[in-house]
């Protein structure tokens, strides 16, 4: 998940220093809305499932955290 943040933003110098806390879109001057589009393109590709128009909110950008937990949820999905 890590990884694909790192990956995405081209921010490899500070990939040690990210937690679940660490802010996102808003607080990351990387994470523009054209950088937001690349995340989720990078992992719907990555973890093979599709973001729906309507889970694509800004809550989901809000940290580390809560896009992890947006990744779990959905591969949950996926199995069941």
């Amino acid at each position: 998940m890590i990884t694909t943040i790192v990956e995405t933003l081209g921010i490899q110098d500070r990939a040690d220093t990210l937690t679940e806390s660490t802010p996102l879109f808003g607080s990351m001057p990387e994470l523009d809305s054209l950088a937001v589009v690349e995340m989720a393109t990078s992992l719907e590709e990555r973890f093979g499932f599709y973001i729906e128009d309507d889970e694509f909110t800004g809550d989901l950008f809000e940290t580390v955290g809560t896009l992890a937990a947006f990744v779990e949820a959905k591969l949950e999905s996926n199995q069941g």
